[in-house]
């Protein structure tokens, strides 16, 4: 059994830690900041600053490896995050009827709830895990190296101390110090591939009345103008989240920060108005995040793993745009993988580092190419639409057939070649296209000229 370091205590590293725990590894999670989910769940989600965690009080929809990993690995978390509130979601429930079942159906399901929650459920989890030991308040300063084997990684350094480790897990977060400490100690630096997504989103939670009424209808999500979008997180305990994503150039971004401004545009989006009209209390002020990539981190160059017994988790290998909802995903498939093979990996990383390229960075890459489309839709410089996916995205709402490819796409169970290219999934989008002769893509949004004429001058 290998004695493992995890440095960072989100949820990917909570989750690392945890599973590995659970499989009879001796693990020391050092988290920075001193404080932890748990103590009062309302209170950490609306008042805990914490700024190196931007994405912790906005809206997350946790997709099917969320929950997929939880029951296989951490059912108590599981079963803890439904006592708490989650709500299962699957995306047949559209229907009201599911239709007959495939093989797959039972993992079209989102996990509805906030991040906090997650992450409380998981505190207390590793709270209670003999093998975890946690080092909160506890800032990793650099890494240890073996004198005789310069590439060879032997532990952490604190202030304080070394903590010697067979394997060092990085899930210290799209900020990542691990990359500098490297070049720092003179070894390889890891390879880094980012692209600037040019999104900002701005949010506002909402809290339905507990006398009021509690139900929008059979509704859509989602809605967009040319140049927004705009949508719902339904999520646990009441909870709601409407967010809206401009690019970051648009001019009329700092306007929607006025509480006041934000729901006026939010109500001219039939997703937003369906919730907001069940007169629901604000909980928040608007909140905004932006500046964010999409970015992988290879600790492998064209010669190999640049030092062995350090390999990287969550976002510090893979961070993307929160728009699709990976993040999670692919940080609890990234543990669940590291928990299995541990030992294995930590003589030799090759083959975990082989398995993200071919398991998530797929990912990756789909998440890069919708942001390049999504920046030039939102900026008015993409092409026409392609009236057949535009076709197939509004058909999904109708058919289960096109409905089950779309989730499966969602979901990261299957690449959209896959899932859309099939016969079946033609068939039905061919017919659905011939029973209306007249259809164009169209937007449910507002106009730019309706828009503008909501923000103040």
């Amino acid at each position: 059994m290998a004695r493992v370091a995890v440095v960072g205590g989100g949820i990917s590293g909570l989750g690392t830690a945890l599973m590995l725990g659970r499989r009879g590894h001796t693990v020391t999670l050092f988290e920075q900041d001193d404080r932890q989910a748990g103590a009062d769940l309302e209170q950490d989600f609306y008042h805990w600053k914490r700024p190196r965690v931007p994405q912790a009080n906005h809206p997350h929809s946790f997709l099917a490896p969320v929950r997929t990993v939880l029951r296989a690995e951490l059912p108590d978390v599981h079963a803890e995050l439904l006592a708490r509130g989650a709500r299962e979601y699957h995306d047949f429930d559209w229907f009201g009827q599911h239709p007959p079942y495939r093989a797959g159906d039972e993992d079209l399901v989102t996990l509805r709830t906030r991040r906090i929650v997650l992450e409380t459920a998981l505190t207390t989890a590793v709270r209670h895990e003999p093998g975890v030991r946690v080092r909160r308040g506890c800032r990793v300063e650099g890494l240890t190296f073996r004198q005789d084997s310069p590439t060879r990684v032997t532990g952490v350094r604190t202030d304080s101390a070394t903590h010697p480790a067979d394997l060092v897990v990085d899930a210290s977060g799209r900020r990542s110090p691990v990359p500098g400490w490297l070049t720092a100690a003179g070894r390889r630096p890891p390879v880094v591939e980012s692209h600037r997504a040019g999104i900002a989103y701005l949010c506002r939670w909402y809290r339905l009345r507990p006398d009021g009424p509690r139900d929008p209808g059979r509704v859509k999500t989602g809605s967009d103008a040319p140049f927004a979008l705009a949508g719902v997180f339904p999520s646990d305990n009441d909870t709601f989240a409407v967010s809206v994503v401009l690019s970051t150039g648009d001019p009329t971004r700092s306007a929607l920060l006025d509480p006041a401004v934000f729901e006026t545009v939010a109500r001219r989006f039939p997703a937003p108005a369906a919730w907001l009209a069940l007169d629901p209390e604000p909980q928040t002020p608007v909140l905004a995040m932006a500046g964010l990539d999409n970015r992988w981190t290879s600790l492998v160059d064209d010669t190999g793993p640049v030092v062995t017994g350090l390999v990287n988790a969550g976002d510090s290998l893979v961070h993307t745009n929160p728009t699709l909802g990976h993040g999670v995903a692919l940080g609890l498939r990234a543990a669940q993988q590291l928990a299995a093979h541990a030992d294995r990996i930590a003589a030799d990383p090759s083959e975990y580092h082989a398995w993200t390229v071919r398991e998530l960075r797929p990912w990756f890459d789909a998440q890069v190419t919708a942001d390049r489309g999504n920046e030039q839709r939102l900026t008015g410089t993409s092409p026409s639409p392609d009236l057949r996916a535009a076709a197939r995205a509004a058909c999904a709402f109708d058919d289960p057939v096109v409905m089950r490819a779309r989730a499966q796409v969602r979901h990261l169970l299957k690449p959209a070649a896959d899932a859309y290219g099939t016969e079946e999934v033609d068939r039905a989008v061919t017919d659905w296209l011939a029973a209306r002769p007249d259809f164009a893509p169209t937007h449910d949004g507002p106009t730019r000229a309706e828009w503008d004429a909501l923000i103040p001058g």
